[in-house]
């Protein structure tokens, strides 16, 4: 461990005292292995990571530099959606597998438009949870959960979530990145139907999956299997493999939710604010995104 990464242990966040958050300490941070949300917040230029995580993710770059292109686009389909979603009226939110702090965040985006909107931000990772306590609930209606998106029923029942969030009124549940690390034998659309069956009808999901398929007609070569390939190996030293799934196999992740325009798209093409990329930049872009209404 560096000592950057020693002191960053030691003190926490913005040097705010790291010893206790949510009910665990500092040892509980595992350093060992890297960890998928550190290792996000390295491609999107963030310092809230380990030596373990960010050797990792240049690992990763090596093999498909392009990481960093989908990593800042799949940000950017969130607060797209996001947008779009307190437009329509949402006024709360659950985000599972937030992730490290990156400004602007969920809460933030949401009251650009609506400042009394409510959101929880659930993540696995107790370095997530240091970090949340610093950055994202210093603000009224935000709260953090510690939880894994495997056990939703402890997520739904947890005091911060029930405290927050009103299950009579529509609810924007966000799993952006975050169901590629849940392999087939956990049954990633049992969770997502458990998730759904708490929500009234008019909630909405917003998902995003990372894929090893091309961009429609784009003819891949040899290296770009190897780039897909090579990804996966990395993950698998990882707290959490890469799952990578094909369309066909998303689609039915987003259970009783009706799919919205303009369906399930590379993130980049998903009501883009600007130029409309080529198939080079959708095809480097490895991830699905799409947003749904249960009805």
């Amino acid at each position: 461990m560096s000592e950057q990464d020693s002191a960053r242990q030691a003190t926490g966040p913005q040097g705010s005292p790291g010893a206790e958050h949510s009910g665990f300490s500092v040892a509980d941070i595992d350093t060992s292995r890297p960890h998928p949300a550190r290792m996000y917040d390295y491609y999107l230029d963030g310092w809230d990571n380990y030596e373990v995580d960010r050797v990792a993710a240049e690992r990763v770059i090596e093999v498909h530099p392009q990481i960093r292109l989908s990593a800042r686009a799949n940000r950017a389909f969130l607060q797209r959606a996001v947008r779009a979603l307190i437009a329509g009226g949402i006024r709360q939110i659950i985000d599972i597998g937030t992730g490290i702090p990156t400004s602007p965040n969920t809460h933030e985006v949401a009251r650009e438009v609506a400042p009394d909107t409510r959101v929880v931000y659930v993540d696995n990772d107790p370095i997530v949870a240091t970090h949340a306590g610093a950055r994202l609930t210093n603000t009224e209606r935000t709260g953090f959960v510690l939880g894994d998106v495997r056990d939703p029923k402890a997520i739904l029942d947890h005091p911060v979530v029930r405290e927050l969030i009103d299950f009579d009124q529509p609810v924007a549940l966000l799993l952006v990145a975050v169901l590629h690390f849940v392999r087939d034998d956990e049954d990633p659309a049992a969770i997502v139907a458990t998730l759904a069956d708490a929500l009234p009808a008019g909630s909405h999901i917003v998902l995003s999956h990372a894929t090893g398929e091309p961009y429609e007609d784009y003819a891949p070569g040899r290296t770009d299997v190897q780039a897909r390939d090579g990804v996966v190996n990395v993950y698998r030293s990882a707290t959490a493999s890469l799952n990578l799934r094909s369309k066909a196999e998303i689609e039915p992740l987003l259970g009783p939710f009706t799919v919205l325009d303009p369906g399930i798209v590379r993130v980049s093409l998903w009501r883009p604010d600007g130029a409309v990329p080529g198939a080079k930049e959708l095809n480097d872009t490895i991830f699905y995104g799409a947003v749904g209404r249960k009805d």
